[in-house]
C-alpha cells in the first residue's frame, strides 16, 4: 500500500483526517450489528424503533449539513474535528448508560451532528488537496483509512457484544475515542476550508446544479439507500433467518451477531487497499465510468442472491463479493461528486451531495424495516435494491456513451472524468 501513498503534505493531511474519523466511527458501526438483536437490553420495544434509531443520525444531518458547510467557512478544520470527537465520545458512552427510546433519539441526533463535521471535513480536505490527476487516489486513501473504524466497530464490537453486552461495549468504545483529541492536536493542520470560490456570485442555480451535478447527487442518494441503509442494517436479520442464532463454521459454533460482524468487518479490512487501488485506476485515461458501471452491475447480481437460502460458505462468498463491489462503487461516486464540484462551487455541491447521501441512508433502514413487517418482505427489499443498482448502471451507461460520442466530436471538450 505504501507505493500508492506519497510523502507530500496532501497525503499527510488526508491520512490525519481519516484516522480521526475512523476512531469516531467505532461506536456507530457496532450498533448496526448489535442493535437489531439486543435492542431490548437498552429499552427499545420493537424492530420499528430499531429502524428509527439507526436512521435518526442521518435524518438529523439532512437539515444540519448546510449549516456545517457554512461553519467550515469560518472555523478551522482542527476545531471542527475537535467538536466532532467531543460529541462522538458523549454519544458512544451514552449507548452504554442510556435507556429508553427518548434517550436514544437524543444520542443518535448528537451523533448525526458529529458525523456531519467529520464527513464534510474529510470531503473538503480531499477536494482542496487534489487535482484531476490524483483525485481518485486521494479519495480512495480517505475512504479506505477512515473505514478502519467500521472494521474495528463491526468486527470487535460484534464479538464483544455477544459476550459482554451492549452497555459495557458502548462505554468502553466511548472511552477509547478520547484518543482522538491528541491525534487532532498533533496531526491535523490548522487551516481553514477554502473560503474564496472560483464561481462568480452571479452564477445561476442551473449552472451550479447542472445535469452532471444532479446525476451524481441522485446516484449518491440511491446507492446510500441500499449500501449504508438497507444492507448494513438488515444483514444480521438475513443471517438469523437462514442460519438461526448459532452457526457452525470451520468446526466452531459462533453467534450470528459475531459472524455478521466478522463478515461485514472483512470489508473494512480491504478498504485501505481496494479503495486506494481502484481510485488510482479511475484517474487513468479511461476515467471512472467504465469501472463504475461494471461494479454496479456485479453488485446488483450479488444483492439479489443474498436473501436466498443456500449453504453458508457459498452465501458468505457472494456477500463478500457484494461488499467488494460496493467499496469500489462508493469511492468512485465520491470522486465523481468531487469532479463535478470542482467545476462549480465545491462547498455547495459537496454539502448538498452529503445531504442527499444522508437522505438515502436514512430512508434505507426505515423503508427496509417497514417492508420486513410484511410477508417475505426481507427478500423483497433486497430485490428492490438490486433493481435500483441496475437502473443506476443503465443511466450511467447512457451518460458514458454520450461522453464518448462528444469526445470523438470535440476531442478537447470538458466532460465528467
Amino acid at each position: 500500500m505504501s507505493k500508492y501513498i506519497g510523502k507530500n503534505s496532501s497525503d499527510q493531511s488526508i491520512i490525519a483526517v481519516s484516522l480521526v474519523t475512523a476512531l469516531c466511527l467505532i461506536g456507530d458501526s457496532m450498533l448496526y450489528i448489535a442493535l437489531p438483536i439486543y435492542y431490548k437490553e437498552v429499552g427499545l420495544q420493537s424492530l420499528w424503533e430499531v429502524g428509527l434509531i439507526l436512521s435518526l443520525n442521518r435524518l438529523i444531518r439532512i437539515p444540519v449539513n448546510p449549516f456545517i458547510g457554512l461553519a467550515y467557512r469560518k472555523i478551522t478544520l482542527k476545531f471542527g474535528l475537535m467538536i466532532a470527537v467531543f460529541l462522538a465520545v458523549v454519544t458512544t458512552i451514552g449507548y452504554g448508560v442510556g435507556y429508553g427510546l427518548i434517550i436514544w433519539i437524543i444520542l443518535r441526533c448528537l451523533w448525526g451532528v458529529s458525523w456531519a463535521f467529520l464527513r464534510l471535513g474529510g470531503l473538503f480536505a480531499v477536494a482542496e488537496c487534489s487535482t484531476n490527476s490524483n483525485r481518485g487516489r486521494l479519495m480512495g486513501l480517505y475512504n479506505g483509512l477512515y473505514r478502519l473504524g467500521s472494521l474495528f466497530g463491526m468486527l470487535v464490537g460484534g464479538i464483544l457484544v455477544s459476550y459482554l453486552g451492549l452497555k459495557v461495549v458502548g462505554i468502553a468504545f466511548g472511552a477509547l475515542m478520547i484518543l482522538g483529541f491528541p491525534l487532532i492536536a498533533w496531526l491535523v493542520p490548522r487551516k481553514h476550508v477554502e473560503r474564496e470560490r472560483k464561481v462568480s456570485t452571479n452564477t445561476s442555480i442551473t449552472r451550479l446544479f447542472n445535469k452532471s451535478v444532479i446525476l451524481v447527487v441522485i446516484s449518491g442518494l440511491l446507492l446510500a439507500f441500499i449500501i449504508q441503509g438497507l444492507f448494513v442494517s438488515t444483514l444480521s436479520l438475513v443471517m438469523l433467518k437462514h442460519y438461526s442464532h448459532q452457526v457452525q463454521i470451520i468446526g466452531m459454533t459462533i453467534g450470528v451477531t459475531s459472524l455478521a460482524g466478522i463478515v461485514q468487518g472483512i470489508r473494512w479490512a480491504w478498504e485501505p487497499f481496494v479503495a486506494l487501488k481502484f481510485g488510482q485506476l479511475s484517474d487513468g485515461k479511461d476515467g471512472r465510468l467504465p469501472l463504475f458501471i461494471m461494479f454496479l452491475t456485479s453488485a446488483a447480481i450479488c444483492l439479489a442472491l443474498i436473501p436466498i437460502s443456500m449453504p453458508l460458505y457459498i452465501w458468505i462468498i457472494i456477500t463478500i463479493f457484494f461488499m467488494l463491489s460496493t467499496t469500489i462503487i462508493t469511492t468512485l461516486v465520491d470522486a465523481l461528486a468531487t469532479d463535478v464540484g470542482k467545476t462549480s462551487d465545491i462547498n455547495i455541491v459537496m454539502t448538498y451531495y452529503t445531504v442527499f447521501l444522508d437522505v438515502g441512508a436514512a430512508l434505507g433502514p426505515i423503508i427496509a424495516y417497514l417492508i420486513i413487517s410484511f410477508g417475505n418482505g426481507l427478500n423483497f427489499s433486497y430485490y428492490i435494491g438490486a433493481l435500483i443498482f441496475l437502473i443506476v448502471a443503465a443511466i450511467w451507461l447512457r451518460e458514458y456513451k454520450a461522453i464518448v460520442k462528444e469526445q470523438r466530436r470535440q476531442p478537447n471538450s470538458s466532460v465528467i472524468h
